[in-house]
């Protein structure tokens, strides 16, 4: 909750930065990500296993260190506890709690980013095999 709360709250502020400069804005936003990140690992790292993402959860059930039934846990909670940092982010900003985005996120670019992404939270931190990395990338 917190980070999604963090991402999106950024995520608003540097969207009004943007009539100033938007590498201030991006570099503002990241900062501001990283810094939560990095804080709830170290809070949470030793408790959770730091699993912020369902991508890393199901990632762990793949390589045993979760059941099915915990994995299933993870990611409701997950999916919930970033669902209730949006509704934070955006009663912070006194914004609409729920609205739609007005912009397009898709294509190519868009798409080889999640993919990269995903590579670097999953497979590409514990050097899978290559027999594992195939199924865990089918599957992601």
């Amino acid at each position: 909750m917190l980070l999604a709360a963090t991402v999106i709250g950024s995520g608003i502020m540097a969207n009004d930065w943007l009539a100033v400069t938007w590498r201030w804005a991006l570099l503002a936003n990241t900062a501001a990500t990283v810094a939560v990140l990095a804080t709830l690992i170290a809070l949470f790292g030793r408790i959770s296993g730091a699993h912020f993402n369902p991508a890393v959860s199901i990632v762990e059930t793949i390589r045993g260190k979760l059941t099915l039934q915990q994995a299933v846990a993870y990611v409701i909670v997950q999916i919930a506890g970033c669902c209730l940092g949006a509704l934070l982010a955006h009663a912070m900003f006194e914004l609409p709690l729920v609205q739609a985005s007005m912009h397009l996120r898709t294509g190519p670019a868009q798409w080889l980013s999640e993919a990269v992404a995903l590579w670097d939270r999953t497979v590409g931190r514990h050097g899978y095999p290559r027999r594992r990395t195939f199924l865990i990338l089918i599957i992601s």
